[in-house]
């Protein structure tokens, strides 16, 4: 019998509706017949599931306000809020509902989008920032998946000891809880993730009903939370190949009912489509509205966009160009594959190879970018003082950097960072007057042009033609890839020149162009603005290949391998002897695995009974719990196998949508063991159970919470010695945290950088501290303070940098703006989770 699906024999006689059969609901379950919408629960469920939210809204939002600094990965998701209220465009690898929720939430807080999140350890309180509010995005739906939990459970047939078992193990996860109490978006991912389940549990109930009231309503709704889901994280994708794989099974059942007539099949196919396909994309596509138009304005994202996207923008348009291009146009040439910007050099050189002047990819407009292109030999009349000379195809050329007198050149020389034999160096080589050699002659190949505009098929012209440059004398392509320099290059992007290189990565095209002797009537040129359409596909294809491209190793990143067994954890914050570290309940974690083990034995031994051919007749109950657990099991599957083939960086958190399934795997298990049992047993298991769940939580909160924690009980709690948080921050012992500090400054203006303090007996090592004052008192009894600074763990490494040129690349003037610059525009953070 295949995963997820029931017996569909034995049907009636007679076609009226669906059979609970058809999905492995059985008819003799009486309870759930009363289920036909919420309001029809039990008085024992209502209280169930009033007393289960109120303990959850204490567990998750308890003291929610601390720290009352920055966190982990706040650092981007609350940056991404104060870039929405400031309207200027940021990139992000995620879609964005869960970050307009966070930026709704902040608003309704008062906030301005002033404080900018830069840093884990940035105060909260004094810049006034409504970040408790913030945090009740993840707080609030965090304490929404236990209910909807339960009534998952409970809708699908099964007892209410489960249920109530189920929405408790939710409860007490450690890991849940720890990413539900910041500015995170896995919380709105599992809790959208949970609310689509319960909605297509639901609409299995209404099955035997097809296309009355409430199967519409739950199959409309299954669509909206496939909706949500996908909008916070691509992650959704995974649901919705759950929900496909359970629509299509079903589907292919009703096209082997005979009773099923083409026209009513066609019906059912039509409202699936409806409801689960096109729902879900205007819902994405809704959301991605909204994001465009409260990002009006330029900002950090700019230089991942094309010029057409940018040109959108507020702040980064460009004037009308002519069109024409001749000998002795000044241009600014940009690469088409890499969007790494523009053609540039700089008055610093190669530290290897040639040692000549640095040439790569630059992303702001600058005088650097500037190339005047010349003939292979230099006229005798120049010629700014000549009628134009067009640019053809196959036409020979030399490129003259307009500030350093410098013409691209290349030889037989590797570069210096992809040192490989098909690749050549680039470099700008000559000086004002020097007439140059062979090796600064280029062939302009056109590879494309505009259809609209014939004559740039066989002319170079602005815009409209796209070309390659081949080096005459070694035989290799003008060439840039994703390959950033080290610091001597400003990490801006390579330039080499290839001879069997990725055929995109040579393509170029010249986007400003002018010309001394050009009339001013000359006919004129611009980007064409794309429209929604063509900007939401560009954006999501650069979300794409960003996210792929993160593949950097990371402290804290692990394996899907190691998920399932929580053998590493994430740090997020430590500091004044306490930390947050991101790390599962070990005995709901591993009872989830044990039972995702059990489910897999079970089925394995049920096949092979029915190869040996075995018939085993399962009764009804047996039938619905093979039939939901497969459902359940296919979950699991499609949101934790895909990872294994992935390359890039992946971390615990990517296991919470399966780990939230395996949970619900293990109340249908429980109902299958103890079916037989009374009530009273079924009961005094299930607290023995949670009551063990429960005491492990309590002795990981202080890492939840950042509480108070001793370095002898963190010890203890370091039952697998890869779980690295670390027990040193810790004080000896839970009096330390009571006592006060005392230093006493007299006319001191200090600032102090790594340095120890004695007073009273007591050692601190203070960071970075400023004390000003006459009299300032800070007491310190026998205590030792460390004061531990902390990058974000996912900073460096989820940071998309393609476009930043470091101070040093120009004179003192223009190093000066490019700082000021940098300090108003901060490097876009591309994160990955």
């Amino acid at each position: 019998m295949p995963l997820g699906t029931g017996d569909i024999r034995n049907r009636k006689p007679r076609y009226k509706s669906y059979d609970t059969h058809l999905y492995g609901l059985d008819e003799n379950l009486k309870e759930k017949k009363s289920y036909r919408s919420l309001i029809g629960l039990s008085t024992t469920d209502a209280y169930n599931l009033i007393g289960l939210t109120i303990i959850a809204v204490f567990v998750r939002l308890y003291q929610i306000n601390y720290p009352t600094s920055v966190v982990f990965d706040e650092v981007h998701f609350g940056g991404f809020a104060a870039k929405y209220l400031k309207g200027k465009f940021f990139m992000d690898v995620h879609p964005p509902l869960a970050k307009l929720l966070i930026t709704f939430a902040g608003v309704l807080g008062g906030f301005d989008g002033t404080f900018t999140f830069k840093e884990i350890g940035m105060d909260y309180i004094e810049p006034k920032v409504p970040y408790v509010i913030m945090r009740l995005v993840s707080g609030i739906l965090g304490v929404l998946v236990i209910p909807i939990a339960y009534l998952t459970i409970k809708l699908a047939g099964f007892s209410t000891i489960a249920a109530f078992l189920v929405s408790s193990l939710v409860m007490f996860e450690n890991g849940l809880i720890t990413q539900s109490r910041l500015i995170l978006l896995d919380s709105p991912l599992v809790a959208f993730t949970a609310f689509t389940v319960l909605m297509w549990v639901k609409f299995l109930n209404q099955e035997k009903r097809p296309f009355e009231l409430w199967w519409w309503v739950w199959l409309a709704m299954t669509g909206v939370g496939l909706g949500l889901t996908v909008s916070v994280k691509w992650v959704g994708l995974f649901t919705i190949a759950f929900i496909g794989l359970s629509t299509i099974s079903g589907l292919w059942r009703l096209l082997g009912d005979l009773r099923v007539t083409p026209a009513l099949f066609l019906k059912h196919f039509i409202a699936r489509a409806l409801c689960l396909i096109i729902i879900p994309i205007s819902l994405y596509l809704f959301f991605f509205v909204i994001h465009f138009a409260i990002l009006p304005n330029s900002g950090t994202g700019d230089g991942f966009m094309s010029s057409e996207f940018q040109q959108t923008l507020r702040g980064h348009g460009m004037e009308d160009m002519p069109l024409d291009i001749a000998f002795g146009s000044s241009v600014a040439i940009k690469h088409v594959n890499t969007q790494g910007g523009y053609l540039h050099s700089h008055l610093h050189n190669y530290p290897t190879g040639s040692k000549q002047q640095q040439i790569t990819l630059y992303p702001h407009k600058d005088d650097n970018n500037l190339w005047i292109i010349q003939n292979e030999t230099d006229p005798e009349v120049p010629f700014s003082e000549t009628d134009p000379i067009w640019i053809h195809h196959n036409d020979v050329i030399r490129l003259n950097h307009a500030v350093t007198k410098r013409r691209i050149h290349s030889h037989d020389v590797r570069p210096p960072v992809t040192d490989a034999d098909y690749q050549n160096e680039v470099s700008a080589y000559g000086y004002d007057g020097f007439p140059g050699d062979a090796n600064d002659f280029w062939r302009v190949e056109i590879t494309d042009y505009d259809k609209s505009d014939p004559e740039s098929r066989e002319r170079l012209r602005t815009l409209h033609t796209k070309f390659r440059l081949y080096h005459v004398i070694t035989g290799c392509y003008l060439y840039s890839h994703k390959v950033k320099l080290p610091d001597w290059g400003f990490e801006q992007q390579e330039v080499t020149c290839v001879k069997n290189g990725h055929y995109p990565n040579t393509i170029w095209y010249i986007e400003s162009n002018s010309h001394p002797k050009l009339p001013d009537d000359a006919e004129k040129v611009n980007y064409r603005k794309p429209g929604f359409l063509k900007k939401f596909l560009e954006l999501n294809k650069v979300m794409w290949s960003t996210n792929s491209g993160l593949t950097d190793s990371h402290p804290y990143d692990s394996r899907p391998l190691s998920w399932i067994l929580l053998t590493r954890g994430i740090n997020f914050w430590s500091k004044e002897h306490r930390q947050i570290y991101l790390l599962g309940n070990p005995l709901i974690w591993w009872s989830s695995a044990f039972a995702i083990l059990i489910f897999i034995i079970a089925k394995t031994i049920t096949i092979l009974r029915e190869k040996r051919g075995y018939k085993d007749h399962l009764d009804g109950k047996k039938e619905h719990f093979e039939s939901w657990s497969g459902l359940i099991f296919m979950g699991w599957c499609l949101h934790y196998l895909p990872f294994f083939l992935m390359s890039r960086q992946l971390f615990l958190h990517h296991y919470f949508p399966s780990l939230y399934f395996a949970i619900l795997l293990i109340g249908i298990i429980f109902d299958l063991f103890t079916h037989k049992l009374s009530s009273r047993y079924k009961l005094i298991i299930a607290i023995i159970f949670l009551v063990a769940s429960v005491y492990v939580f309590t002795i990981f909160s202080p890492i939840i919470y950042g509480g108070s924690w001793t370095k002898t009980d963190c010890q203890k709690a370091k039952w697998i010695s890869t779980w690295d948080f670390e027990c040193q921050t810790y004080h000896d012992n839970y009096e330390d945290y009571l006592a006060s500090r005392n230093i006493v400054v007299k006319e001191s203006d200090i600032v102090v950088d790594g340095s120890n303090i004695v007073a009273n007996e007591s050692n601190i090592v203070v960071n970075e501290l400023n004390i000003s004052g006459n009299g300032s008192n800070i007491d310190v009894n026998e205590s030792n303070a460390t004061e531990i600074s902390q990058e974000s763990t996912t900073d460096h490494v989820f940071k998309e940098e393609p476009f930043v040129e470091k101070v040093g690349d120009h004179d003192e003037e223009e190093e000066a703006e490019e700082e000021a610059e940098a300090e108003d525009n901060e490097d876009q953070d591309i994160h990955d989770h």
